[in-house]
């Protein structure tokens, strides 16, 4: 009896044994039209393990692919794409330049800084009064949101004139929203806490055909 410990590992498990064993006796054929006869074939058997990716673009291309890593890179077919090796494999990714920016306040988030970084290149007039009390709106909100609880329009406009180096700052008779009408419309309402073990307490609905006890 033959152990799976005796046999080789499974390279792509997905694809059983005998897809391995396959390709394994194509490494072994010496005729190379019979050799890409059998790995078009191999490939095909694959393909029906997934019937339902058929139509998905490149989905032949990862099958190839497949047959060339399961073999080791040994198997010398004529393939219609270009031939993976073991550098292209074990090549490690190019790192990617994130931006490692520090943001001032967390709950404002990078993007309001960007729209503060614009709004501050408009020039002055009714325009740019107007974004600047959105900004305004915006930062109340987001502020409400995070700390659960109210916040003054100066608070705002110390974080606003901070942000954007003092480019920007309310206007003396400029009023923000309300942080109870924020609150009255339920945008920071949070679920109450249920003691383990209890449900919700809800309305029972009453059974009309249900016969009346005299």
């Amino acid at each position: 009896m033959e152990y799976n410990s005796q046999r080789n590992l499974l390279v792509i498990p997905e694809y059983g044994r005998t897809i391995q064993k396959m390709i394994e006796h194509a490494c072994t054929i010496e005729d190379r039209d019979e050799r890409n006869n059998c790995a078009r074939a191999i490939v095909r058997v694959m393909g029906e393990m997934n019937p339902h990716l058929r139509d998905v673009e490149g989905f032949n291309h990862k099958l190839w692919d497949h047959l060339f890593l399961i073999s080791g890179f040994q198997l010398d077919v004529d393939s219609p794409y270009p031939i993976p090796n073991n550098e292209t494999l074990t090549r490690k990714p190019k790192v990617l330049n994130y931006p490692f920016k520090k943001i001032r306040f967390k709950h404002y988030g990078k993007n309001l800084e960007r729209m503060i970084e614009a709004v501050s290149q408009k020039e002055l007039g009714e325009e740019r009064t107007y974004l600047i009390k959105n900004l305004g709106n915006f930062m109340k909100q987001s502020y409400s949101k995070w700390n659960g609880n109210s916040v003054t329009d100066e608070v705002i406009n110390n974080h606003l004139k901070e942000l954007s180096e003092g480019k920007l700052k309310l206007e003396p008779n400029m009023r923000l929203i309300d942080t109870d009408e924020l609150f009255k419309h339920g945008q920071h309402q949070r679920n109450p806490i249920i003691p383990f073990g209890q449900s919700p307490t809800r309305k029972k609905k009453k059974n009309k055909n249900k016969p009346k006890r005299f």
